[in-house]
């Protein structure tokens, strides 16, 4: 197995592309990654200069596909890493044969509950649920999207609490993925779940994956904006980052029902933390519970006035 920085593609081949990653990047690139490759992210050790990720590519025969698939993702992790205000990393490629490489990494992901009552498989692995679980399939080429990083699963179990005890609850899920918090929500009870992404191909993911789990009636999916959507929620979910969450604030809480819950995500413990209560403070949201993992932070708030003028 060698290693090249070059654009090299070998037919018959799977190419690992990998890339350091700052901390505060490593959901939101392991998750385009996982769904651009649709084969699976690996992580290494965190180290001071972050995480390497790499994502697994099967080449393809036309070498001019292979540039063009590399150039878009160069373009897609540019366009990422400058939401952060960091600089685009260079990618490091490495070939492997083919073999069964597609399928060999399968022995090392399981069914596991993610939250109390909810667990997670993929497609390939039979599980039958205890009493008072239920049970998502999804396959770890959704990456984050499986619900094993920690932004992903404090806001599974913020969300479940929510739902507890509230009849015909509205959901909105905004910027979906790969769809796991409509899914749950769903699954908690909610009556109905509108779950919208700008981004087109998390909107096919988000589709592809709650028809595999029969959801379709109470869940649908839309590439519609925030400020197109319509209609009031009794709980609106986002598993973001900091400055999308500032910035889309007025746009949330005007949407919240009185008495309405928010389930924020992808935040920052410390200033960040401390920032978006502020900002939903002032909005009228006030905070019921914080939830920490590691360096992250997740939030559950109530709205309890009207909304007011945000000030950033």
């Amino acid at each position: 197995m060698s290693e090249t920085n070059g654009d090299t593609w070998r037919d018959g081949q799977w190419l690992k592309i990998g890339v350091m990653t700052p901390a505060p990047l490593v959901e939101s690139v392991s998750d385009l990654l996982g769904v651009l490759s649709g084969a699976g992210v690996e992580l290494s050790p965190e180290n001071r200069d972050g995480v390497r990720i790499s994502a697994f590519f099967q080449a393809p025969a036309d070498p001019d596909a292979g540039k063009q698939l590399l150039a878009d993702l160069r373009a897609r992790l540019a366009e990422l890493f400058a939401l952060y205000d960091q600089p685009m990393p260079s990618l490091v490629q490495e070939f492997f044969p083919d073999q069964d490489w597609a399928t060999s990494w399968q022995q090392y992901f399981r069914p596991f509950e993610v939250v109390p009552g909810l667990v997670i498989r993929p497609s390939w692995e039979e599980y039958a649920p205890a009493a008072g679980e239920q049970v998502i399939m999804m396959d770890p080429g959704q990456a984050f999207g499986t619900g094993q990083h920690a932004s992903t699963s404090m806001a599974l179990d913020l969300l479940r609490i929510s739902l507890q005890n509230v009849e015909n609850a509205r959901v909105l899920d905004v910027g979906c993925g790969t769809g796991i918090l409509a899914m749950a929500a769903a699954l908690f009870g909610a009556e109905t779940v509108l779950a919208i992404d700008n981004d087109p191909e998390a909107v096919r993911v988000a589709r592809e994956n709650i028809a595999a789990n029969h959801l379709t009636r109470t869940i649908r999916v839309s590439g519609r904006s925030l400020t197109d959507t319509e209609g009031s929620f009794d709980l609106i979910c986002a598993n973001i980052i900091h400055n999308v969450l500032v910035e889309m604030a007025p746009e949330l809480v005007v949407r919240l029902a009185p008495g309405g819950r928010l389930v924020l995500a992808g935040i920052l413990a410390g200033e960040q933390e401390e920032n978006i209560v502020r900002v939903y403070e002032e909005l009228g949201c006030r905070p019921e519970e914080r939830r920490h993992t590691d360096e992250w932070t997740a939030l559950r708030l109530t709205k309890t006035a009207q909304e007011k003028k945000c000030r950033k």
